[in-house]
This record gives C-alpha cells, structure tokens and sequence, in this order.
C-alpha cells in the first residue's frame, strides 16, 4: 500500500531522511523513533508534502507526490494544529468533506463523527475544545472522505486515557476493513499497544522494520543499566550480583550502584524486596538507559 524505496531528503547540509526504504502493507504500522528521528519528514514524503532529494514513494500505486486525485485516497493528520478556532466541529469537517470533493456531505461528517466519539460537541467552536478534543476532530477530518490509507503523525499528543482507548478501537476497526494505517509516535508503549508492524527509525535511518514482538524480543535481549542509591550500597550490591537477571554491579564514587540486567522488569521487583529483607533503605532507582534514543542505538549496533 506504502513503498518507500531508497528514499533520502536533505534540507542544505542537514539530512533529515537517509536512504531509507520500507513497505507498509494492509494493517496498523507503527512508525517510531525519538524526537528528531526524522519520521515526520518520512511522513511528508509518504504523503507528498515535500519532495524526496533522492529515491521515490508510492502509495496505492501511484506516485505520492502532486497527485490530488491520490489525496482523495489518503487521510493525512499532521503534527502541528491546523483548525480554525472560530469553526465549530461540524464546520470543520463540513469544509474538509467539501475540499474532498465529497458530494453528500452530511452523512459523511455524521459518520466521522461517530467514529471520534464526537457528536455531542459538533456545535461547539473549536477554540473552545481541549488539546485532546481538537485532536480527536482532526481524525475525523482525516477520516470524512473514507479513505483506504490513514497516515497520523502523533495523533495521541494531548489525549487523556480514555480518548486513547477510543482512538485504539477505532483505528483497529478501521484495519479490520482491509485498510492501511500509518501511525507515529516517539512512545515505544504507546505503539507497542496498537500495531502489528513496526518501524524503527534513528538519525534519520531505518533502524529495524517487521513484526513487533520479534523487534521488542530483540530489544528485551539488551542489558540496561540501572542507578540506585541506598544507605547499604555494599550489601546490596552483594544480594543483587546473585541474581540471574544481573550482568554486574559496579560501585560509584559516591556509593551509588550500577547494576547492568538484561531482565530490568524482575530487577525492579527484585530491588525493593532485597532492600526490605537487608533492612537497607532506597532513595533513588533510576534507569540510565530509558530514553528511545539509547533503545534503538542498541538495535543499531547489532
């Protein structure tokens, strides 16, 4: 549905997208990486927003860039706000219906609408919604025209966990129609919960690509480090080196641990029990491997 083939995109001497190629197929795609990865300039390659320095895209086909009629296929939400704070909700999606060229318009909104869970603030102005309002009516907008392939760029930005519940079902049914959904985010969890397949994107390369649960095993198999500070370093740097799940634990300057496990979920169980039994009091456990960045570099490596 999506092919992306030796695509690069440089800005000046900046390069944003670095000879990147994917195919996204029928389903729920997670495209993931950290801030600054480069997925949103993927995304407006994808969707013909800008032009690629190198390489092509397809979507559907055909080619993604100065195609209207291929627009009328594709949904687009973009990251930043684009709505008229004097609209009200139905307005909104009545204007984008139009710009669709949709010729029955009502029930068009009427059922994106219902989709986003949204017909009992249609009437309000969109300057008066929350974040997470105004994001769940740009979906709607993105999905007035029924399109077969949906391309959402942080779509859950702002979003309480109720919205994001409701944004789940509806994209899984909206999959479960045979179509295609692109969505990115920079929260591992967050996509891990919605998608099938997965991009990993760092730097502006393709990190990994496939199925989720084989990327997030890989991921699993790497050793993290772990920084706590206690009153009792020495004794439980003794009781934690025994544990299976721990490669080593190294003793700072200031009597902190390090402690390096590739099981960081029985580590955090295991902490706070070996300090009860020790009697030894904990003030701070932290990972020193947490960000996304440190994540997919250890993909990258390998």
């Amino acid at each position: 549905m999506i092919e992306v083939d030796n695509v690069s995109k440089w800005y000046g001497d900046v390069v944003a997208v670095n000879g990147i190629s994917v195919e996204v197929f029928p389903g729920i795609t997670g495209l993931l990486g950290p801030n600054g990865a480069g997925k949103t300039t993927l995304l407006h390659l994808i969707t013909g927003l800008a032009a690629c320095s190198e390489g092509s895209v397809t979507v559907l086909g055909e080619p993604s860039r100065n195609n209207p009629e291929l627009y009328r296929r594709v949904g687009v939400m973009t990251e930043k706000e684009g709505v008229y704070g004097f609209l009200t909700g139905r307005q909104f999606l009545e204007s984008t219906a139009r710009m669709h060229g949709l010729s029955s318009v009502a029930p068009a909104v009427d059922r994106a609408l219902e989709i986003v869970g949204m017909a009992d603030a249609q009437s309000r102005r969109l300057g008066g919604y929350s974040r997470g309002m105004r994001q769940r009516m740009r979906l709607a907008a993105a999905l007035v025209h029924d399109p077969e392939v949906l391309v959402l760029d942080e779509p859950l930005s702002g979003t309480d966990p109720r919205q994001r519940l409701e944004f789940h079902a509806a994209m899984v049914r909206f999959a479960e129609q045979g179509r295609t959904v692109l969505v990115s985010s920079h929260i591992l969890e967050e996509v891990e919960l919605l998608a099938d397949r997965i991009v990993l994107m760092v730097s502006g390369k393709l990190a990994a690509a496939g199925d989720i649960r084989a990327i997030r095993e890989k991921l699993d198999e790497q050793a993290y480090h772990v920084r706590i500070v206690t009153d009792a370093p020495r004794p439980l740097a003794a009781a934690l080196v025994n544990l299976d799940e721990v490669d080593s634990v190294n003793l700072g300057p200031d009597s902190d641990l390090v402690v390096l496990s590739r099981n960081v979920g029985v580590l955090q169980e295991a902490i706070p029990r070996l300090a009860r039994e020790l009697g030894a009091r904990l003030f701070r456990v932290e990972p020193l491997d947490e960000s996304l960045e440190s994540i997919f570099g250890y993909v990258v490596e390998r």
